[in-house]
């Protein structure tokens, strides 16, 4: 009976210290799986892909340094060319466009991040001395998007890249082609201001020439002779296209190919015929008849 009363003291005794030494144990911490691991591949770009990237980088032109003109780079225009435009938070890089270019829309990739607006310059109302400017201005570094610019005269395509502190104060462009028409057009004017010949006389001259057939845009205006030579006047357009050969028709009906002059707008014919033909085109081809009426002088025939 004592042994059975001691074990239960023994135990009753023990019971606490189990549980302090219990509680002084630290308790293991709960570790949640690891996830797992996850690739994710990029997919290579295909080979269309590819040919797009190159297209553009071929097409992409960035400023150098012998198209400054004090702070303004200018680009020569070419069709299908892309022009870098390098900007920077807080400050406007304008773009601006030839003089009397009438601006018709613009559309950029990103108008979130970018401020985009347009202005003109050179008198109110429309003339050759107004000119329109498009500015952009980035909110911060580190963007890249494309403008695309339509006018009545032309399409510019832009990229447009913000830095930190590098931006373009100003860009245009040259003009090539329309350096080459205004070239043309000033040597065609100087060369219709000279005289088709010199020394005539207007007794000598004779305006007895009927002009028939077709009606194309270079159909002759008139035709005259002095005796000696003979003058074929023809519009403006003629320049602007093919020339027509010249043929010198019998009484049958046979044609001969002629040589002459073009002087300014005229055709200078060393002969004086009865009736010749100008004659252009192959499937369709346009005639125009030149005749020349009878007089009374007597007038030196070619051969």
């Amino acid at each position: 009976m004592k042994s059975i009363v001691l074990s239960a003291a023994a135990l009753v005794i023990a019971t606490p210290v189990l549980a302090q030494t219990a509680s002084a144990m630290p308790s293991e911490p709960i570790v949640a799986p690891a996830p797992k691991a996850t690739t994710h591949r990029t997919r290579p770009p295909s080979p269309a892909e590819q040919r797009v990237r190159a297209a553009n980088h071929a097409a992409t032109m960035e400023p150098l340094t012998g198209g400054y003109l004090g702070g303004v780079e200018f680009y020569p225009f070419n069709e299908g060319a892309i022009y870098q435009v390098f900007t920077a938070p807080g400050q406007v890089t304008d773009i601006a466009l030839q003089p009397g270019e009438e601006l018709v829309a613009v559309a950029a990739g990103d108008t979130v991040r970018w401020v985009i607006g347009d202005t003109t310059s050179g008198g109110s109302g429309s003339g050759k001395a107004k000119r329109t400017h498009v500015l952009v201005k980035p909110f911060t570094a580190g963007l890249s998007t494309n403008l695309v610019i339509t006018t009545d005269r032309r399409t510019y395509h832009l990229t447009l890249t913000s830095t930190g502190h590098t931006a373009m104060s100003a860009l245009s462009w040259s003009y090539p082609h329309d350096e080459l028409i205004a070239l043309r057009v000033a040597a065609e004017a100087a060369r219709a201001a000279q005289p088709v010949a010199s020394g005539l006389r207007p007794e000598q001259l004779h305006f007895g020439y009927v002009i028939s057939g077709d009606k194309p845009a270079w159909r002759p205006l008139r035709a005259f002779d002095d005796g000696r030579q003979t003058f074929i006047e023809f519009p403006p357009s003629l320049g602007e296209g093919e020339a027509p050969p010249l043929f010198l028709v019998d009484s049958k009906g046979n044609a001969q190919l002629v040589n002459y002059r073009l002087q300014g707008r005229y055709y200078v014919v060393d002969r004086i015929f009865d009736t010749a033909e100008l004659r252009l085109g192959l499937k369709h081809q346009d005639v125009v008849r030149i005749s020349r009426t009878g007089d009374t002088r007597k007038r030196r025939r070619g051969a």
